[in-house]
């Protein structure tokens, strides 16, 4: 059998991420018309890839219903122009849906049975809030498999609070300005836009052009997140400041064997070079992706001590504090987020792992001195996602 081959991430692109609801700008937006921009979008940037060369498409969302469902990989593919000889799929794992799908179709590669695949994912929480229309089976409580508030994420962020009385409020509050701020400083110095996916969208003032995030609070100050309320519990730490909101968008990325980049002359942004996920108490799922972090880095032979750049999922501040403390990262490390995160951009689920790869990749573009780089989130139901990258750029003499 032959060795492994090559996988690697071509480009990537995201829709702007809105804020769900009626006064969300992607509120009278389909979901499937979201994700099949977002791959429109990918194909357009990238002409030199014959379509019927894509092998596969998975997309990821949480809430499989309505706009969001039927076997979104494939209608997407559909939808987007591409050849009806490209399968599709979908795939379900809550916040690392799209996360999920670079792995899945990584792997196949990897495995020779794909040389060009798109994966990605979209989340519209405003169609379809998360758990909406779904059954849990009885026995979750009655067996005392979980507890009663494990699918709220924000319970679960008080737990983590609860088990390091180190991870103080105000820990959280400060570190998700920081995050106002690099994004705002992000988006000053057009690091962001590159990759974001123009929306045409529709509200009662008539037709509009999505172009930017719609979420960011860049006037936000430590004083403001102090006298936020905590609504998951009295007196709690978690507010609507320090954590991701609701949020609607999609992604999409294009990944490829490095033969088949090297046979089409594509630009290679990253190199897959391990990932892994792991499970721990569904009440704290925030602590995920310490044990996930730990796995895939001892299936690349490396240590955290050679990562040069991490890409965190901010659902929670304290889910990133809990991170860089199991690691001995400083909270405002500056190889952590370098353009801010989620708390500031909008975490619409299943979507958000492509972005953290564009923002990943992105950022290996401008540090060829740092040779790896890893993406990273925690998932509902207590789950960790990692995958570690490796610059194409890297340059030992770069300082």
């Amino acid at each position: 059998m032959a060795d492994r081959a090559e996988v690697v991430f071509v480009d990537g692109v995201r829709t702007p991420f809105g804020r769900a609801g009626e006064k969300g700008m992607y509120w009278n937006t389909r979901a499937d018309d979201l994700v099949v921009k977002a791959m429109i979008g990918l194909l357009e940037r990238n002409p030199a890839v014959p379509g019927e060369r894509i092998d596969e498409v998975a997309i990821a969302a949480t809430t499989q219903t309505g706009d969001q469902g039927l076997t979104l990989g494939r209608t997407a593919a559909l939808l987007s122009g591409l050849p009806k000889s490209v399968p599709g799929f979908a795939i379900d794992r809550m916040c690392a849906g799209a996360m999920t799908a670079v792995t899945t179709l990584g792997a196949g590669i990897g495995f020779g049975a794909y040389d060009l695949a798109i994966a990605g994912g979209v989340e519209h929480m405003g169609r379809h809030p998360m758990g909406s229309g779904v059954d849990p089976n009885p026995r979750f409580l009655s067996e005392r498999l979980v507890s009663e508030d494990a699918l709220n994420m924000g319970a679960t962020a008080e737990r983590i609070h609860d088990r390091f009385p180190s991870y103080t409020k105000e820990r959280s509050d400060r570190f998700a300005l920081r995050s106002q701020q690099k994004v705002a400083a992000a988006y000053a110095a057009e690091k962001i836009q590159p990759d974001l996916i123009p929306v045409a969208i529709r509200s009662d003032a008539g037709w509009g052009l999505a172009t930017r995030d719609e979420a960011p609070r860049p006037e936000t100050t430590l004083e403001g997140l102090a006298t936020l309320k905590t609504p998951f519990r009295p007196f709690g730490r978690v507010t609507a400041g320090n954590a991701s909101g609701l949020n609607d968008g999609a992604s999409a990325c294009l990944l490829a064997s490095g033969k088949a980049a090297k046979e089409l002359g594509l630009t290679v942004k990253m190199k897959l070079v391990s990932f892994a996920f792991a499970g721990v108490e569904p009440e704290v799922m925030g602590l995920g992706p310490v044990p996930s972090t730990e796995k895939a880095l001892r299936k690349a032979g490396l240590s955290i001590t050679d990562i040069g750049l991490f890409e965190l999922n901010e659902a929670f501040a304290v889910q990133v504090i809990s991170f860089l403390d199991h690691f001995g990262i400083d909270d405002d490390d500056p190889r952590v987020n370098e353009y801010g995160g989620a708390i500031a951009i909008g975490h619409p689920l299943a979507s958000s792992g492509v972005r953290l790869m564009n923002q990943l990749a992105r950022q290996f573009s401008e540090h060829p001195e740092v040779r790896y780089g890893l993406t990273a989130m925690c998932i509902g139901l207590g789950q960790g996602g990692t995958v570690i990258w490796e610059n194409p750029h890297f340059n030992r003499k770069a300082k």
